[in-house]
């Protein structure tokens, strides 16, 4: 497996891409959907909520669990992914390209962001 090094990553496994004009995009890592199993359903961040660093604002369903999905930084919601919505899958097949989940105009980013190599350690062991 292996984690892109232009994202960054948090410890709930979700990556962050570089801002474009302020604008980042979110989703979960290859680890956090292989750990999830299928995802057939998604609960995502409305356009337009206030999303906060390590607090939920959302949810992912699979055919193992429930989990929660934590905003790795604070900031507004600018869109969401509607082919994940509608294809919860993408999540599992594609987690760093068309299984991204939401895009946040970023306030504030948090320190404890992970690199890509930081993140692949955290995540082994």
């Amino acid at each position: 497996m292996s984690n892109p090094q232009q994202l960054r990553y948090s410890k709930e496994h979700e990556w962050l891409s570089g801002a474009e004009d302020g604008v980042s995009t979110v989703g979960i890592t290859e680890h956090a959907a292989n750990a999830l199993g299928d995802v057939v359903f998604v609960q995502l961040p409305e356009v337009g909520d206030t999303v906060t660093a390590g607090e939920t604002c959302g949810e992912l369903e699979s055919t193992k669990s429930v989990s929660d999905l934590y905003s790795p930084v604070s900031g507004e919601v600018t869109e969401v992914n509607e082919d994940v919505a509608n294809d919860p899958s993408l999540v599992n097949s594609a987690p760093f390209e068309g299984g991204w989940l939401f895009k946040v105009r970023v306030a504030e980013e948090p320190a404890d962001l992970l690199s890509a190599d930081e993140y692949t350690a955290f995540s082994a062991g």
